[in-house]
């Protein structure tokens, strides 16, 4: 792992950590606004989700903040662990989403310095999304699924490609010698015929 990247990784988790944890403590300071959002979104994913999933989502919104809240905590431990941080960044992207259409609903605000304060804040969540996603398809270095996948793919055309025309060589090739060696047979069966 790069310099980089050790540092980078804590870095961004930090606040999802942070706030996370302190969700899952007091999720009331955050529920008058995560009302709306949960609202709406409950009923979707009930309908979306498969029965074992849909029975088992909270319909709380406080629940429902806590349950945001430990996603941020156990994405931003992965991110910054390094164990699991692919799919820890992608948690914390996912979490991100609510949260910033329940805390910072700028469209909805009429006074106008309310609104740019959170216009800010909505940008600079899109923003950690960004990074978050950088963060989900980091390899570090190293050739992801998508590129072996297409990489196997090519070798195995390019092995089927060569392995064709060796047997159509070889197919000339034992042809060839077929016919010449019928040609020898013709000729020896016909030197051996007694002259009449």
């Amino acid at each position: 792992m790069t310099v980089v990247r050790a540092l980078a990784r804590p870095l961004l988790s930090a606040l999802f950590v942070v706030q996370g944890a302190k969700a899952i403590r007091d999720p009331e300071p955050h529920v008058a606004k995560a009302k709306p959002v949960a609202d709406r979104l409950v009923p979707l994913m009930k309908r979306v989700a498969p029965a074992q999933v849909g029975d088992r989502i909270p319909e709380s919104t406080a629940n429902l903040v806590r349950l945001n809240g430990a996603a941020q905590v156990i994405g931003g431990l992965a991110l910054a662990s390094g164990k699991g941080r692919r799919l820890g960044a992608v948690l914390l992207a996912g979490s991100l989403v609510p949260t910033t259409l329940a805390g910072h609903s700028f469209w909805q605000e009429s006074d106008k310095a309310v609104r740019s304060a959170q216009k800010v804040q909505f940008m600079k969540n899109l923003g950690i999304m960004g990074g978050l996603l950088l963060a989900a398809v980091d390899t570090e270095g190293q050739p992801g699924l998508a590129w072996r996948a297409t990489h196997s793919a090519k070798v195995a055309k390019r092995e089927t490609k060569r392995s064709a025309k060796l047997a159509k060589r070889e197919t000339k090739q034992f042809a060839k010698a077929a016919r010449r060696e019928v040609k020898l047979a013709a000729a020896s069966a016909k030197a051996e015929l007694p002259f009449t």
